[in-house]
């Protein structure tokens, strides 16, 4: 316990003195696996640079740095350090000749087990419907239940009369609910449950859930699918609800006292089609260990994929007296994942079909940069990496030929970037977009191995935690110098002065734009569809 206590208080001392003589060597301050390629970046000029161990104080390894490099979106020069060859196990530091010390880091093939605990325990404080309470460096955060009444049934033709729409997880910063963007975040996380659950099925998240029949990760996902289940009309029709809201959007009060009315509203194809994704997807990861569940999530995906089939037009969402989040999408990117997923499930030629009619009308492609607007890269993914047969020759080398094209134009994109930053558009969310991109990285490697793919990754999440324009983590409570006044209701009213943690920001507009104030939500706001990639990155690299 006394070691632990020194070096915390040397973490914190060494972050102060960075922090104090202006914030010079951008690195990732999570850390770095023994074998991975070790960089930073720059800010000032220095021609040499040393790591040093940060118990004993001595210097360990030198070299010479490289630069100067500019670059035009963030009008600056920089340079280049590289450290690779230290390998051994420990936590160190670089200095520059000026004295100028990093943030301490460490070297070992466990630094990624931590933050995935906490990125994914960031679902469960999502939580709706119930308390949730949790610890994180020396502060207690909790709720109290919430939204019990969920929901009104006025706008599916049932005025007045209210069902169960209880559960779920609040969306982002507000505590909406809507299918559209739990499909986008279901499909990542059990993406990452089907390639990385050797690693992460031990990992305990610390849930309230006591059952032993399922995996902390599933329990977590299992909450969120029994509440979108509750989304699909109760008349047989196989119709989803697009959300379950208020009409306006809440002040920042805790989630308790947020007693405003909260409506199911009209269906809508895309949620939909999103709907049987993500059902059709539970019937698979779930059946090992509830067969009765997951045979209710496929009668449930089989009837809405039913429905769509009969009623093949675009059913838009409209918000009509609604101002929360719209989520607004054409549907073709959702059926060509619904199907995909039915397949997958299935095996059935009829979906594969289906996906592979929607895939030539879309002429194969694989999107560089996604979101909720557009899913066709999980629909591909699925099909790229399923061992089932019958897949059309052709149209399986199209796709894998996109995908690899595209994963090396990321490659390509991070090597010429100083902050090694794989995405080169900014928006609202792109934060979100850039550990998304990672997955489109792990597919590329499971199609054609090579350790750049897995490089090129660790490069996205360094740059997420502190290799970037600012030296500053973009994820709550961890990394150095993290975002302190996300845009998140339960953060902006809990009276407690750190933020709730393990959240990734949105990121800013272009590369030097982003401020870290509650009221900006283009820069600030926290969302599921941007935490899930955060998950999955991180648990690609556990060890």
């Amino acid at each position: 316990m006394k070691n632990t206590l020194i070096f915390s208080f040397l973490c914190w001392v060494t972050l102060l003195i960075a922090q104090q003589q202006g914030n010079h060597i951008h690195l990732n301050s999570l850390g770095f696996l023994p074998q991975q390629r070790k960089e930073a970046t720059i800010t000032v000029k220095a021609p040499s640079f040393a790591v040093y161990d940060a118990t004993t104080h001595q210097a360990i390894y030198s070299g010479i740095s490289t630069g100067p490099f500019y670059q035009e979106d963030i009008d600056r020069e920089v340079w280049m350090i590289d450290f690779s060859k230290v390998r051994a196990d420990g936590d160190y530091y670089v200095e520059l000749p000026s004295g100028e010390k990093s943030v301490v880091f460490s070297i070992n093939d466990q630094i990624y087990k931590d933050p995935f605990k906490t990125a994914m325990r960031g679902f469960y404080l999502w939580r709706c419907g119930t308390a949730v309470s949790g610890d994180h460096n020396g502060d207690h955060f909790c709720t109290d239940s919430c939204h019990l009444e969920d929901g009104y049934d006025d706008y599916p033709g049932h005025k007045g009369e209210r069902r169960d729409g209880t559960g779920g997880w609040h969306d982002a910063g507000d505590y909406g609910k809507y299918i559209v963007n739990a499909g986008i975040t279901m499909g990542i996380l059990t993406m990452a449950w089907e390639h990385f659950q050797p690693e992460i099925e031990t990992i305990t998240l610390d849930l309230p859930d006591k059952a032993k029949e399922l995996p902390d990760f599933l329990k977590e996902l299992k909450w969120e699918m029994d509440w979108v289940l509750k989304m699909q009309y109760p008349d047989g029709s196989g119709r989803v609800s697009h959300k379950l809201t208020r009409k306006q959007f809440s002040g920042f009060i805790l989630p308790q006292f947020d007693k405003e009315k909260r409506y199911f509203t009209e269906w809508s194809s895309a949620a939909t089609a999103s709907f049987v994704a993500m059902t059709a997807q539970a019937a698979r990861i779930f059946l090992p260990y509830d067969n009765v569940y997951a045979q209710k999530c496929l009668e449930a995906a089989q009837l809405s994929y039913d429905y769509l089939k009969t009623h093949p037009e675009e059913k838009p969402f409209i918000q009509g007296d609604f101002q929360t989040g719209g989520y607004q999408t054409n549907d073709g990117d959702d059926k060509l994942w619904a199907a995909a997923e039915m397949w997958q499930t299935t095996g059935e030629e009829v979906y594969l079909l289906d996906f592979e009619k929607r895939a030539v009308q879309m002429n194969y492609a694989i999107e560089e940069n996604w979101d909720w607007g557009n899913v066709s890269n999980l629909g591909m993914f699925t099909y790229l990496l399923s061992a089932r047969e019958g897949k059309n020759s052709q149209t399986e080398m199209r796709i894998r030929e996109n995908l690899l094209s595209v994963a090396g134009k990321m490659v390509q994109n991070a090597r010429v970037d100083l902050y090694k930053r794989s995405l080169q558009r900014y928006c609202w969310g792109c934060n979100g977009t850039v550990a998304r991109q990672t997955i489109n990285l792990f597919v590329a490697d499971q199609l054609a191995p090579d350790d750049i793919y897995k490089e090129t990754a660790l490069d996205q999440i360094a740059h997420l935690f502190g290799r970037n324009y600012y030296n500053r983590s973009y994820v709550t409570g961890m990394g150095i110098d993290p975002p302190m006044h996300p845009h998140d209701r339960r953060s902006g009213s809990d009276n407690l002065t750190a933020p709730w943690p393990g959240y990734l920001v949105g990121g800013g507009h272009t590369a030097t734009d982003w401020v870290d104030e509650e009221k900006s939500y283009s820069h600030n706001e926290i969302a599921i569809n941007w935490q899930a990639p955060l998950v999955f990155a991180l648990a690609w690299m556990i060890q």
